[in-house]
């Protein structure tokens, strides 16, 4: 250890006067910095944040922290028994890699948690967004509470009044009674690109007001079980507790909420997610408003397109939403929506994947008209949609996941019984029987009990109709094939010739 330990020291001794350089470089960048921010304040008389200049050195820091750390809060919620076993619930139907973010915890996924034999303690953060006490943080910091202390940086205490909790989002608004408040300045998210320099501000742990700093590690992030947040991932520190706190730009703009990392060992392991701003204040403006965040609702079940599917529509790019479901009577249906339509456009902005569309339908006011591109049999067409509100769970779009493949199975006719009770309104069907052992439909997914309703966009109204139309299929492109499983629509791709 000793040998190794001068090993290094003669190495960092070759290069000290580079380093030390880069250090004197550095200084006098950030002492230029502060020199013209000085001078401005004194021209104008007003406090301004000023950007930072990043051009050959490291930003500086300390004065974005500074000047918002004072605007950040810490929260502590009181949550009865009752509610936290049902905290517990939710937590098990949790993907299992964020369950491991949880374990190490005394309870629920509520952030930081103190056990206690008629209640427990949550903690997470919170940002103040105007001076009359309004405070941004995560719902599932705030969710089910009996009690919510908000602790300023000054140590004064206030109970806190939920305004409205949006559990899509994960956004909550908060209010309490004082005025004169700090507050931080509100950024544009959609003007983040991937590697802009980043700054954390929280209460992990219960450690007051941490700062942490990282970069902008990608965008429009989908999570599982997530429908309407495409996050921000980047890698600063954001732990238990950190929850409804601010993440800012080197404008001293908060352009994110820190919502959940990616973790294996339940702490930081350098992926963190944080909700855009721009989702945060049209829902906080609801909640103000409203109490509620009303969404637009198209009516159709989506999924991804992959390269085979791509194959089968006829479509050059793996890109899109292709429909594979219309509910009856919603504003799908109404336009002229079918299964099997390609989603390329909707309200002049790309869709690129089944993950976009839930979020612009969604933010759409409710009654308005948009333009949908569409491919169907490989030719462009546009619909007009007048969108509608959002009503319970059961509207959302359904997001399916498919296995990429390529038919071995038996299949029977449906009986009127069967249609009826699967409700299947159209006559047609069919149902698998059984699926061989490394068949094409083994290796695209298909599953005894699905229900075969169309190839190619033929309808299949019996095994003999299905026999035909895969006699007169071209073998060198992959099979569109609809299917009914449970209550989900879904197209595969089957290749007849792998």
């Amino acid at each position: 250890m000793k040998s190794q330990l001068n090993k290094s020291n003669s190495f960092f001794g070759k290069t000290r006067l580079t380093i030390a350089m880069s250090v004197l470089l550095g200084s006098m960048g950030a002492m230029m910095l502060s020199s013209s921010a000085l001078h401005a304040d004194s021209t104008t008389g007003v406090n301004t944040t000023l950007p930072v200049n990043v051009a050959g050195t490291l930003p500086e820091l300390k004065t974005l922290i500074k000047q918002n750390r004072n605007a950040v809060v810490s929260i502590n919620v009181s949550i009865n028994d009752n509610q936290k076993k049902l905290s517990q619930d939710q937590l098990k139907k949790l993907p299992k890699e964020f369950r491991e973010f949880f374990k190490n915890l005394p309870q629920g996924p509520h952030g930081f948690q103190f056990g206690g034999q008629h209640k427990s303690l949550a903690q997470g953060s919170g940002f103040i967004i105007s001076s009359d006490g309004y405070i941004v943080t995560n719902t599932h910091v705030v969710n089910n509470a009996h009690k919510i202390t908000v602790r300023l940086a000054d140590k004064r205490k206030f109970e806190a009044k939920v305004v409205g909790l949006d559990k899509l989002s994960d956004v909550a608004l908060l209010k309490i009674d004082a005025k004169d408040l700090p507050s931080v300045s509100l950024g544009n998210s959609d003007k983040l690109d991937v590697g802009d320099w980043v700054v954390a501000i929280g209460t992990p742990f219960g450690l007051d007001f941490t700062a942490t700093q990282g970069i902008v590690s990608a965008l429009s992030r989908s999570l599982p079980s997530e429908t309407y947040v495409p996050f921000i991932q980047t890698d600063a520190a954001v732990n238990p507790g950190s929850s409804g706190g601010p993440l800012f730009n080197l404008q001293g703009q908060v352009i994110g909420v820190n919502s959940q990392i990616y973790s294996r060992s339940g702490g930081y392991m350098g992926v963190s997610f944080a909700i855009p701003i721009n989702i945060v204040k049209n829902v906080t403006e609801q909640l103000k408003t409203d109490g509620k965040v009303s969404r637009g609702w198209l009516g159709v079940g989506i999924q991804d397109v992959d390269e085979n599917l791509a194959q089968s529509f006829g479509i050059s790019k793996a890109e899109g939403s292709l429909v594979s479901s219309v509910v009856p009577d919603s504003p799908a249906a109404k336009a002229g929506f079918q299964p099997g339509d390609v989603i390329t456009e909707f309200d002049n902005k790309a869709v690129r994947s089944a993950q976009d569309l839930p979020l612009l339908v969604g933010n759409t006011p409710i009654g308005k008209k948009v333009s949908v591109s569409i491919l169907r049999s490989g030719t462009q067409k546009v619909l007009d949609v007048t969108i509608s509100k959002l009503g319970g769970k059961d509207d959302a779009p359904v997001l399916a996941s498919l296995k990429k493949g390529s038919l071995g199975i038996a299949v029977s006719s449906l009986t009127d019984k069967e249609r009826a009770k699967l409700k299947i309104r159209e006559e047609g069907g069919v149902k698998v029987d059984k699926v061989l052992t490394d068949s094409p439909a083994e290796t695209a997914g298909l599953l005894t009990g699905d229900i075969i309703l169309s190839v190619n966009g033929k309808s299949v109204k019996s095994p003999s109709a299905l026999k035909t139309i895969i006699q007169q299929s071209d073998v060198k492109k992959p099979l569109a094939i609809l299917l009914k499983r449970g209550d989900m629509s879904l197209f595969v791709a089957v290749k007849l010739d792998s």
